[in-house]
């Protein structure tokens, strides 16, 4: 079994887990049937950075911090379907994302569940926190944003792959303006007095990942 057809099987077999977790009638043909439209969403030919890989790499993050969770399982549902839709040309993928969600994740979840869910999903835009929510919702959200930001605070190798993949979703934009596109990005996180909301991601990550901002913007600068 090559790397790709591990990383799929591993992930549907936790998608059902944490489905079933909540609708105990789902089958696992039923939910395979789901989990193979999503793989096919993040096996598309303009991804680089947001494929199966990057949501395998936010539930080695989602086991670290499982345990604070407060609703884990509806969690990990936002996490497959936060990049469902991912269109570099354009500006909706969280909106598309969200309501492709609840469509399909209805028959098994209650309103309440698929409304939050589509809030997540939402909240991944401006990585900013809902206030309507209550604390432990938003408590939740929280670990979520960071888990999605975590990337920026790995070690360098990681992250320069990273930025590389990203570069390579926009190469239909022309050199100088990803560069000035991509500073102006950099230097709004860098702007946030933190990158991350949950004590725990910033007394790890914070300072990796200002260092690994800064060196991709001087980089850029000198491109």
């Amino acid at each position: 079994m090559n790397e790709i057809s591990q990383i799929n099987t591993e992930l549907s077999n936790h998608f059902y887990l944490h489905l079933s977790a909540i609708d105990s009638d789902i089958t696992p043909e039923k939910s395979q049937a789901l989990w193979q439209d999503i793989a096919g969403y993040y096996d598309e030919r303009q991804r680089a950075y947001h494929t199966l890989q990057h949501i395998q790499q936010l539930f080695s993050q989602f086991e670290q911090v499982k345990h604070d969770l407060n609703e884990p399982h509806i969690i990990a549902l936002a996490l497959y379907y936060h990049d469902v839709i991912y269109e570099p040309t354009r500006s909706d993928n969280e909106l598309k994302s969200a309501r492709l969600a609840v469509e399909v994740l209805e028959p098994y979840l209650n309103i309440e569940q698929c409304q939050y869910i589509y809030a997540l999903i939402m909240m991944t835009a401006s990585h900013q926190i809902n206030d309507e929510m209550g604390s432990n919702k938003n408590s939740d959200a929280a670990y979520l944003l960071d888990m999605d930001l975590s990337v920026l605070g790995m070690p360098w190798s990681e992250y320069e792959q990273y930025a590389k993949s990203v570069r390579q979703e926009y190469a239909h934009v022309a050199d100088k303006n990803y560069q000035k596109g991509r500073t102006h990005v950099l230097n709004q996180l860098l702007a946030h007095p933190t990158l991350y909301l949950t004590t725990h991601y910033r007394s790890r990550l914070e300072a990796q990942a200002r260092d690994n901002i800064k060196r991709e913007i001087m980089l850029l600068l000198a491109s």
